[in-house]
């Protein structure tokens, strides 16, 4: 099968090729897809996109007049794929159901903890022989009280790592899981949680119900000062709303790896050119806010699961062989 890859950067490319074994033609494109690089597909069976590609209406057409029959992400959510679209036009959608939930829970406590230490402005200022302590006192995490919103996979490792830290784990979600219950997590109305919790990470998916899960209605109904960390969706957060809430004082600290407006920002090299989105360049810019772009998936294992689990799929389908949970568009 000729597999066209979008969004692929050198360093995934050894990946999804030890992953492959000679049983697939690879075609590796650094362009995001959108309906302007559609046409580079021309010619493919399949392609193969990220989470910030654009699997729109517009794209999808061009995509299946271009005589493109699969669509295999990188990645677990699909939120940007237009599903009805997807079906009219005959384009099969696959993803990777599942890849290392540790390596996104762990990014969040390594958000966390660099927020509350300061870790990352105590690095800078050792940079410049500058060892004073100012400014750099944290909290004990022991005793405080976690609220987790989404205990999924990820959320789950998440809820884990924070009761080995002697915390009280507070959970919202729609699906309760009883062996998180068993290890002592509490089930709480979002609201309660929302009010009770030291510290809020949000793990859950992004849908037309968790757009702007956090507004201004849910940081209002926050402790003051509260901490919070998104390593799931950018859009899960109202950034006007968040910000002030940071200036204000009701928010204290931000930690995020993903970003509403992510895509035309991260996977790239902006260093040299002033930010056009003053909300993210005020996010970058904020001494309690700390920002990754996206690399909570980052790991060597997880790479190796996505490339794996990528390619198989795209081989079982050959042979009508493939995991239902890797379907989103059959």
């Amino acid at each position: 099968m000729k597999i066209a890859f979008f969004s692929c950067h050198s360093y995934e490319q050894p990946f999804l090729e030890a992953a492959n074994n000679d049983r697939h033609q690879l075609t590796f494109f650094h362009e995001t897809l959108t309906p302007e690089t559609a046409h580079l597909a021309t010619g493919y069976q399949a392609i193969c996109v990220f989470v910030n590609d654009d699997l729109s209406r517009p794209t999808l057409e061009i995509l299946m007049r271009n005589g493109v029959q699969l669509a295999a992400l990188r990645c677990t959510g699909y939120n940007q794929v237009d599903i009805p679209a997807a079906q009219e036009f005959g384009i099969r959608i696959l993803r990777v159901p599942t890849y290392s939930p540790h390596a996104v829970a762990e990014h969040a406590v390594a958000l966390l903890m660099a927020l509350n230490r300061k870790t990352h402005i105590a690095y800078q200022r050792t940079k410049k022989n500058n060892f004073t302590l100012d400014g750099l006192m944290g909290f004990d995490l022991y005793g405080k009280r976690i609220g987790i919103i989404g205990t999924g996979r990820i959320g789950m490792a998440f809820a884990r790592i924070m009761l080995g830290f002697g915390c009280r784990v507070l959970a919202y979600d729609k699906v309760r899981s009883a062996l998180l219950q068993q290890l002592g997590v509490e089930y709480l109305p979002l609201n309660e949680l929302l009010s009770e919790a030291d510290i809020i990470s949000l793990h859950c998916p992004l849908t037309p119900e968790t757009y702007h899960l956090i507004d201004a209605a849910a940081l209002s109904h926050m402790k003051r000062g509260a901490y919070l960390v998104n390593t799931s969706r950018g859009s899960l957060l109202d950034t006007p709303a968040v910000l002030m809430a940071l200036q204000t004082g009701q928010l204290g600290a931000l930690g995020m790896d993903v970003y509403e407006l992510e895509d035309d920002y991260f996977f790239s090299d902006w260093s040299a050119t002033p930010l056009p989105d003053a909300d993210l360049d005020a996010l970058t810019h904020a001494p309690n806010v700390l920002v990754t772009s996206h690399q909570g998936f980052f790991t060597r294992e997880a790479m190796q699961q996505i490339a794996h689990t990528t390619l198989n799929n795209l081989t079982y389908l050959e042979h009508m062989r493939l995991p239902e949970d890797a379907i989103v568009v059959g």
